[in-house]
């Protein structure tokens, strides 16, 4: 695989429309930030992510100030077929002299069980290498999670360690498991995955 050039300071400057079967990743506004507070309020979500209290206008601010972030990407993720916000990927933590950025990801119950977080990991992935540049995506996963490492192993993400008891939960300590996936392994690990179609307007 050809080596991309290293990203630059503005790689994330630009807020792509990715488009794939069953979604379609776009820039949040601040309109998405009522969906996505039920989205963060879902029971599995806090679950899983850690989760919070947050007030309508933090989130307004919120979303409505990710398009302009120069150093991140977050992206909404929506049913192609009805047009519904479900959720969202991000891309932070980017660390430009490594070309590594960490994922995360959220997704509400209307959009689990269909695939839906499945296209969108691998839609942001793969922009992440083969327009963003990035060379390295790394992830944290807790291991009681099983649902989320089975779909990360297939989107050709391999396991680097665990965090033993890294975070007490309802009584209980539970490990989190490191997870990354490289630019020069990942077309193979997903081969047959059909390209982005991607940019300023789909």
């Amino acid at each position: 695989m050809t080596t991309p050039p290293a990203p630059t300071r503005t790689v994330f400057t630009h807020k792509p429309v990715l488009t794939g079967e069953k979604v379609l990743l776009r820039p949040f506004t601040e309109d998405d930030a009522v969906v996505m507070a039920g989205v963060i309020g879902d029971p599995e979500v806090e679950r899983f992510t850690g989760g919070g209290t947050f007030t309508r206008e933090r989130l307004r601010a919120w979303y409505g100030s990710r398009a302009a972030q120069t150093d991140r990407l977050d992206l909404a993720v929506t049913d192609r077929a009805t047009g519904e916000l479900v959720g969202e990927v991000v891309l932070n933590e980017w660390e430009p002299e490594h070309r590594c950025a960490t994922f995360r990801t959220a997704i509400g119950a209307r959009g689990r069980g269909r695939g839906l977080g499945s296209e969108a990991l691998r839609l942001v992935v793969r922009y992440g290498f083969e327009s963003a540049g990035l060379h390295r995506i790394q992830l944290e996963a807790y291991a009681d999670n099983e649902r989320a490492l089975h779909v990360y192993a297939k989107a050709g993400f391999v396991v680097e360690g665990v965090r033993r008891q890294a975070e007490l939960w309802d009584g209980h300590w539970r490990d989190a498991v490191l997870m990354a996936a490289l630019a020069d392994e990942w077309p193979g690990a997903v081969r047959g995955f059909r390209r982005v179609r991607g940019g300023a307007g789909g």
